[in-house]
Formats: structure tokens, C-alpha cells, sequence
């Protein structure tokens, strides 16, 4: 069903009759709206390789890695994600055969998540979908992409991304 007007401008037409902020309330509502049409399509990209999107990035994690390994914990922290929820993933991974379990070989309490040669080839093959769809965003030119991304840098680096 196809609505013939925006409903955020609406939602926001209405907001500003009875409260301040409504240029922040229809930017951050249009985001959320932006980031739920994007990963619904990003994760049917990737249902065929039998990934989500956060499994993927893990894996493109590991194969950024030198080693193709890296602590669980630092995972968790480049992908900016709670320890329970990298635990989640590698695990799925793991189950998937994505990725083996290792203890460090110095820190014997430390556990790495090892890339397998299956993992490598589902990157391959999903990136090859994501890519052709310009990452669910192929709507948009690569000057509108680099201005989106110029707008959204001041927001991460308030909240501490870097």
C-alpha cells in the first residue's frame, strides 16, 4: 500500500503544533525509517548465504584481520557491540562452520574466532550481492552517498565512535 503523502511530514506538521524540535523529530524518525527499509533489504540479500547482516560484518572483520583471527573481544569492540552479542554471532558462525573457536596461544584465556575457507567464500559470494545492490542503497548517486555520510560523521563523533 502506497500512501499518498509522507507520513513523517505529517507526524511532524502535527509535532510542531504542539512542540519545539520538530526539524530533529522528522530527521532522526526519517533515519529510523531509512535504517529499518535498509536492513530488511540488506538481510534479504543475505538469507540465501545464510547470514545476517551483523554476521557478515563479523566475517568481513576477520578477513580484514592480518591473521584472519581475532579476539572475541576485540571484535566486539570494532564492531561496537555488547560482548553477549559477538558471543551470539561467532556462535552462529560457528554452527554455520564460518568460523572455528580458538584459545590464543599466548593468553590461554583468551578465545579467537578464526575465519574458515568457508567463511572466505560466503564474503565472496555475499558481497557480490551487496555490492550490486550498492548496499541497499542504490538509490542514491556516489555524490549523495559521500554527503550522507559527511552529515551522519558529527553524530558518531559526539556519541564517541572515534
Amino acid at each position: 500500500m502506497t500512501l499518498d503523502f509522507d507520513p513523517i511530514d505529517e507526524a511532524a506538521r502535527q509535532w510542531a503544533q504542539r512542540w519545539d524540535g520538530a526539524p530533529a523529530m522528522h530527521a532522526v524518525t526519517s533515519l529510523m525509517r531509512v535504517q529499518q527499509l535498509v536492513l530488511g533489504r540488506l538481510d534479504a540479500l543475505l538469507k540465501p548465504h545464510g547470514l545476517t547482516f551483523a554476521r557478515y560484518e563479523a566475517l568481513v572483520l576477520l578477513v580484514f584481520s592480518s591473521r584472519g583471527s581475532l579476539p572475541l573481544g576485540k571484535m566486539g569492540e570494532r564492531l561496537q557491540v555488547h560482548p553477549t552479542s559477538i558471543t551470539s554471532i561467532i556462535g552462529r558462525l560457528v554452527d554455520s562452520g564460518h568460523v572455528v573457536r580458538r584459545r590464543h596461544p599466548d593468553d590461554g584465556r583468551t578465545v579467537l574466532a578464526e575465519i574458515t575457507e568457508s567463511g572466505r567464500a560466503v564474503v565472496e559470494a555475499a558481497t557480490a550481492d551487496l555490492t550490486a545492490s550498492g548496499f541497499a542503497l542504490d538509490s542514491m548517486d556516489d555524490g549523495s552517498l559521500a554527503r550522507l555520510s559527511d552529515l551522519l560523521r558529527p553524530v558518531r563523533h559526539a556519541a564517541g565512535d572515534f
